[in-house]
């Protein structure tokens, strides 16, 4: 297992950073392209962290943030990659893990969370269960980009999200809806030359381009829930 401890670490829950991820990520993925070796990907999200923080406090907020965190290395194993990605988010990459087999490890780690109980606070306030949701997805199957997996895992936890939280969802294809749209030829010329490089799909590269934008003027977040 390559040694990633010189990257970032989160000053709170001393997981990798946001931005270490990506390097990490980038790097797998690179690897893992002719072997087409499974990598999955998971987005781990709190319940209502804004109800434990605005019934018990910052301090207890803080608390339980590393004790997810402290759950989540423990449950997932050494070969596993934990990251805060940022808020009361996590992600968690799992470097030649099929997803059903990522899959049965964050049921093991959502059922712990939900019966174990969590002492936080200066006042030593007990939380008896501490919901999680997730969503997953896995290279190659479920894409071969970053931006599609990343996307797929995040939609798949919208859907644990929006059914009733405290689940575990996969991902699974998306519905594709026709749109009209209107390219230059020397753009189209362009991204067929593209797509060849890079050995992609240029639908696959449309698709990132098109993350790329929805995130630059913020309208990809996922959603967030009180």
């Amino acid at each position: 297992m390559t040694n990633y401890s010189s990257l970032p670490t989160d000053e709170l829950t001393g997981l990798m950073t946001r931005k270490g991820f990506h390097e990490v990520i980038d790097e797998l993925l690179e690897s893992a392209k002719g072997a087409d070796a499974p990598i999955s990907l998971a987005f781990i999200d709190i319940d209502n962290f804004l109800r434990i923080n605005e019934s018990y406090g910052h301090i207890a907020g803080d608390h339980v943030l590393k004790e997810i965190a402290a759950l989540i290395k423990k449950a997932c194993g050494e070969e596993a990659i934990p990251v805060r990605y940022g808020g009361d988010e996590f992600v968690i990459i799992f470097p030649h893990i099929e997803r059903e087999q990522a899959f049965l490890t964050l049921e093991k780690l959502r059922s712990e969370a939900s019966t174990s109980s969590f002492k936080v606070g200066k006042d030593g306030v007990i939380i008896d269960g501490i919901s999680l949701s997730g969503g997953i997805s896995c290279f190659p199957v479920d894409g071969r980009l970053k931006s599609e997996l990343l996307r797929k895992a995040d939609q798949a936890l919208y859907r644990a999200k929006v059914t009733g939280r405290g689940k575990i969802r996969l991902a699974y294809d998306e519905r594709m809806v026709p749109k009209t749209s209107h390219y230059t030829q020397t753009q189209l010329e362009r991204l067929t030359k593209l797509a060849a490089e890079r050995q992609f799909g240029e639908a696959e590269l449309l698709r990132e381009a098109l993350d790329d934008l929805l995130g630059k003027y913020g309208v990809n977040e996922i959603e967030r829930w009180a």
